[in-house]
C-alpha cells in the first residue's frame, strides 16, 4: 500500500502548489487513491463525497460553538480537503481527467468558500468576537451577520470574476485538460540580470504569502486552535475584496477603453 501511495504521490503532483499540499495533504490523498483505485469510485463521485462532508463541517462551526467544537468542525473541513485533493490525483492516475470534472471540481470549490464565510459569520453571532473594527461583538450582534452577507457577497463576485478571466476568449490561452491536472515536470525560466532576478523573486514570495493566506485549508486549522476564528472571517473577507478590486480594476482598463 504504502509503494503504491508514493508512486500514486509522484505521478500526480502539480507545478506550483501550495506547501501545505505537497507535505501535507497529497501524501494523505495518495493513500485514499491508491486505497481506491483498484474500485469502481470515481473522481465525480469523490468530488460529491467532499462537498458532502464539508457541507457537515459548515454546520458543525455553525452548531458546536465552543473552542473544542471549533476544532472539531475544523477537523471535519480538513478531512473534505483531503478528499478534494485525491479527486482530482485520481483522475490523474486512472487516466479520467476531463475539463468537465475539472469545472465540477472548481465549482464545488468556490461552493464551499461561500458555504464556509456564511457559517463563520453565524457562527460569530452566535457566540460573539472581535468584529472588523477590533472591538468586541457581543453574541448575537447582528453585524456579524451583515458581515456574513457582504462576505458571501465577496466571494460570489470573486468567483464569477474567476471564472470569467479564465475562459479562453478573455485569456486568449486555450484550456487543455492538461492544464488542470499537469504533472511537476518544468523549468523555471532565469535571468541574468541581478537586480531584475531580485525583483522576480520578491513579487514571487509576496505572491505566494497572498496565495497562502487566501488558502483556508492551509491555515485555518491555525485559527482554531487559536480561538481566532472570528479574526480570520474578517482578513479572509478583505483578501478576496483586495483580489475582487484588483480584478474590475483590470477589467476595467481593458474594456473601458473600447
Amino acid at each position: 500500500m504504502l509503494s503504491s501511495a508514493a508512486r500514486v504521490y509522484r505521478e500526480t503532483r502539480k507545478n506550483h502548489d501550495q506547501l501545505f499540499n505537497v507535505y501535507v495533504m497529497r501524501p494523505i490523498a495518495a493513500l485514499f487513491v491508491a486505497a481506491v483505485a483498484p474500485s469502481r469510485l470515481t473522481p465525480n463521485q469523490v468530488t460529491l463525497l467532499n462537498l458532502t462532508v464539508f457541507v457537515v463541517a459548515a454546520g458543525l462551526l455553525i452548531a458546536l460553538s465552543s473552542w473544542v467544537g471549533g476544532l472539531a468542525a475544523v477537523a471535519v473541513l480538513e478531512l473534505s480537503y483531503c478528499l478534494d485533493c485525491a479527486d482530482g490525483m485520481l483522475a490523474r492516475h486512472k487516466g479520467l481527467a476531463s475539463k468537465a470534472g475539472h469545472l465540477f471540481d472548481f465549482f464545488t470549490d468556490e461552493l464551499k468558500a461561500v458555504l464556509l464565510v456564511g457559517a463563520l459569520a453565524v457562527r460569530g453571532w452566535r457566540v460573539g468576537g472581535l468584529g472588523f473594527d477590533g472591538r468586541w461583538w457581543g453574541p448575537g450582534d447582528a453585524r456579524f451577520l451583515l458581515g456574513g452577507i457582504f462576505g458571501v457577497t465577496v466571494i460570489a463576485s470573486a468567483v464569477s470574476l474567476t471564472s470569467f478571466i479564465r475562459r479562453p476568449e478573455v485569456s486568449g490561452r486555450p484550456t487543455t485538460v492538461e492544464a488542470h491536472y499537469e504533472a511537476i515536470e518544468s523549468n523555471a525560466p532565469t535571468t541574468a540580470n541581478p537586480m531584475r532576478s531580485a525583483l522576480v523573486r520578491g513579487v514571487g514570495l509576496v505572491t505566494v504569502f497572498l496565495r497562502f493566506m487566501n488558502h483556508y485549508p492551509s491555515h485555518i486549522w491555525l485559527w482554531a486552535i487559536a480561538g481566532r476564528m472570528d479574526l480570520y472571517l474578517w482578513i479572509w473577507i478583505a483578501l478576496n475584496a483586495i483580489y475582487l478590486a484588483q480584478g474590475w480594476a483590470g477589467l476595467a482598463l481593458r474594456f473601458g477603453r473600447g
